[in-house]
């Protein structure tokens, strides 16, 4: 018994202080892109409407985020493990001016907190009203990064030989299977596109990843109307369906694609920059078939070339965010010929 009680000590102590900085968290509740809003009724309404917007790109309204809502008396412990978390602290007693953080595992993990402080409603508003956005952005990379994390585990070494050979790497996650990689010619034959396609078709929905590249030749390239003149010529000759001529297209009416600048999300290297497209494709001159897309055109300045990532998304009938945020972190994890630093799987 003496021996079963120094062990136990032993191992208790190990655990507590076998590294100060190490704590024992439990894992986070909730689902991927749900959030916990921890508030005072006054701001509840605006905070819960920036964080359940409409995302855009998707052919159904759903939200960036499912939230919840509880006031501060109701935030306990269990609330407290909650994956993503924004907490409003209003209090004219304790404050004098608003602040800001962000913090990973305060309580849980894997778990992403944005906390900020305010002397008065007023105060919290003006400031929501500039950055609220922002922050929602940031919880929206944490969760591609932990989806990134994921896929680390285990990827289709044999395509991702295929993509080191045109000199790029890419996360390609195991259970998808390589379609295509070839030489595609555009514009009547004048540019080669070196295409690499891979496709998750289990299951209720398919979910199809490429990466394809083609000369640099002029900052232009890089804007949203060069963006999709090249996806429409690419995915016009390797996507069509049952009736004859039919092809993918992009759509324009309802949802125009949208292109902005982002940073492009990797583990261990900073200052990268990508240009993000996000749409909706439909299949053209034949059924009436469509869904989400999106992509991620950069630069590779070591060979001169631009290179696009795309994940699209079939689904008919059926909700769309959750899985198409999924494969669209499989593209945050391309790597150019010049960034090896990123830690390999």
């Amino acid at each position: 018994m003496k021996k079963l009680i120094f062990f136990l000590l032993t191992a208790l102590a190990m655990v507590s202080c076998g590294n100060g900085n190490e704590r024992l968290l439990t894992s986070a509740t909730g689902s991927i892109y749900e959030c916990l809003v921890v508030s005072d009724e006054a701001v509840k309404p605006a905070v819960c409407e920036t964080m359940g917007a409409d995302m855009y790109g998707l052919p159904q309204m759903e939200a960036y985020f499912t939230t919840t809502h509880v006031t501060p008396a109701q935030f306990d412990d269990l609330f407290r493990a909650t994956r993503n978390i924004v907490l409003v602290d209003i209090n004219p007693n304790k404050y004098t001016m608003v602040k800001a953080t962000k913090a990973r595992d305060v309580w849980s993990k894997p778990q992403a907190m944005v906390r900020i402080q305010a002397p008065s409603d007023e105060d919290f508003m003006k400031y929501w009203q500039e950055n609220g956005e922002k922050l929602r952005e940031w919880l929206v990379q944490e969760e591609l990064a932990r989806q990134i994390r994921f896929y680390r585990a285990n990827t289709n070494k044999n395509a991702r030989a295929k993509l080191n050979k045109q000199g790029y790497d890419m996360l390609i996650p195991e259970d998808y299977v390589l379609i295509k990689n070839e030489k595609l010619g555009i514009n009547n034959g004048a540019d080669s596109v070196d295409v690499l396609w891979c496709c998750n078709n289990k299951g209720p929905m398919r979910k199809d990843v490429l990466v394809y590249s083609y000369p640099y030749t002029a900052q232009e390239q890089f804007s949203g109307d060069s963006i999709i003149a090249v996806r429409n010529a690419v995915m016009g000759q390797l996507v069509s369906a049952q009736v004859e001529g039919s092809h993918m297209g992009t759509e324009y009416k309802h949802f125009p694609p949208v292109t902005r600048q982002v940073p492009a999300l990797r583990d261990s290297v900073g200052g990268f920059y990508a240009m993000e497209t996000r749409g909706l494709w439909k299949i053209l001159d034949g059924e009436a078939m469509g869904g989400p897309f999106v992509s991620l055109t950069r630069l590779d300045q070591v060979n001169g070339r631009v290179v696009t990532a795309e994940a699209f998304l079939y689904a008919p009938g059926q909700k769309k965010r959750n899985a198409l945020r999924q494969i669209e972190a499989i593209l945050y994890t391309l790597e150019m010929p010049n960034e090896s630093q990123r830690r390999r799987p």
